[in-house]
């Protein structure tokens, strides 16, 4: 991956609706050559998907919540993945090394939906479990910063 694609994929983070001929201006690239190399990123799975920025609050998904689960068993298996991925409000799961198996990310509309959120958790094989920590305030979140790692900072 070079500067270019680079370039490439910070714009489209910023906005990934922009034409092909508005992309490859801000990167030096006609469209077509732009569009051929962000294909050539969604082929090599560098671009997993393009999706939309909703705000939690507007659809009544305010209560941000991060969870980790304790286990008495190895939670890294797809069993583990296929049941924490059929509970909705779970936007995250991460295994993870520490005094807890994995860590999810948990999108409620109220305190009282976390906890129903939470029982489901709990009926999850090997969950032993959970320590909760609710978001107050969330001062920024951002995207994946692209640049190259080894540049100067």
């Amino acid at each position: 991956m070079d500067g270019t694609d680079r370039a490439l994929l910070a714009a489209l983070q910023a906005d990934a609706t922009q034409a092909y001929a508005d992309l490859g201006k801000a990167v030096g690239l006609s469209a077509g050559s732009a569009h051929e190399r962000v294909r050539k990123l969604r082929e090599r799975g560098v671009i997993r998907r393009t999706t939309v920025d909703v705000d939690p609050a507007a659809v009544d998904r305010g209560v941000l919540a991060f969870v980790m689960l304790q286990a008495n068993v190895w939670m890294g298996d797809p069993p583990t993945r296929d049941a924490l991925a059929a509970i909705p409000e779970i936007q995250e799961a991460h295994v993870i090394a520490g005094s807890a198996s994995l860590l999810v990310k948990i999108r409620a509309s109220t305190p009282e939906h976390l906890q129903a959120v939470l029982r489901r958790v709990f009926d999850v094989d090997g969950v032993t479990g959970t320590q909760t920590i609710v978001v107050l305030e969330t001062f920024f979140e951002r995207p994946l910063d692209v640049s190259d790692p080894g540049s100067a900072r």
